[in-house]
């Protein structure tokens, strides 16, 4: 088989087989378009980016399976690299899991991530988040892989429990997606470079590193990742001009919209106890 007739999913495989992949985060297609222009081999449609972007709401599980599988196809359609999309909890359970992959790898992507989660979700690097069972995120893990009809497409599963629980637990969890069959690790919200490093020494996977702005993980270098081991990192909210160059984005940080900032032009309060609807404000 060529090169041109490689799916998306065997190329990004290729990739991380190889190395560490940077990958900078988009909301439409038109920045995807940039990324590939500036020779990044893989692109991330970020779900906050989508939602923030395209719709004006908060990372919150607003946009739907229809919205997110239009709107990633759009970024997967427009450019020749791989891209992976963020599919927040698989929008609802096994069953809708399964629906989604086979939605998202219609739309041309090269794999997803699911978050442990319950709904509604909330940003990764957020308090006050629950989590599903471990045996309920185990089993929509197995129903996205029996879903998916291309095998090299990536199930990637995010495990959100440094939020909740503390690093022995998440790691205990991510074993237990490893052993589900999961092709990517991905822990969030990790809050050191120990942990980083303590991770990938436990975690006998693939592993997908998320490297964003304002949130409880350090900034580490792309270069520093690779060395522990992670074969995907992520960089969902940057600017990516100087991120190609440098391999990290903390020299610029502080000219950033912050966190805060994005969330008072969202008109959302993470503390708050719902998020009002267009109309209600």
């Amino acid at each position: 088989m060529t090169k041109e007739t490689k799916s998306v999913g065997a190329r990004l495989r290729e990739l991380i087989a190889k190395g560490a992949v940077m990958i900078p985060g988009v909301p439409n297609a038109a920045m995807a378009r940039q990324v590939e222009q500036a020779r990044f081999e893989a692109v991330y449609i970020s779900g906050a980016g989508m939602a923030n972007a395209t719709a004006g709401v908060p990372d919150i599980g607003l946009l739907t399976l229809t919205e997110v599988a239009q709107l990633a196809g759009y970024v997967a359609n427009a450019v020749d690299i791989p891209a992976i999309v963020d599919a927040d909890t698989g929008f609802g359970g096994a069953e809708n899991v399964a629906r989604a992959v086979r939605e998202l790898e219609r739309a041309g992507l090269a794999g997803c991530h699911i978050e442990d989660q319950e709904f509604p979700k909330r940003c990764g690097h957020l308090a006050g988040k629950d989590l599903v069972d471990v045996d309920e995120m185990v089993g929509k893990i197995r129903a996205a892989l029996m879903a998916r009809r291309d095998p090299d497409f990536l199930i990637i599963a995010r495990a959100d429990g440094r939020g909740v629980e503390d690093f022995d637990h998440t790691v205990k969890r991510a074993r237990s997606y490893v052993e589900a069959g999961a092709d990517v690790i991905f822990p969030e919200a990790l809050q050191s470079e120990d942990e980083f490093r303590d991770f990938a020494k436990e975690i006998k996977a693939p592993l997908l590193a998320n490297i964003t702005e304002f949130g409880k993980s350090p900034l580490l270098s792309f270069q520093e990742l690779s060395d522990f081991g992670y074969r995907m990192v992520i960089f969902p909210m940057s600017a990516f001009r100087d991120l190609k160059r440098r391999g990290t984005q903390s020299n610029w940080v502080d000219k950033m919209q912050t966190r805060k900032e994005l969330y008072e032009l969202l008109d959302y309060d993470p503390n708050a106890e719902n998020w009002p609807v267009v109309g209600e404000r």
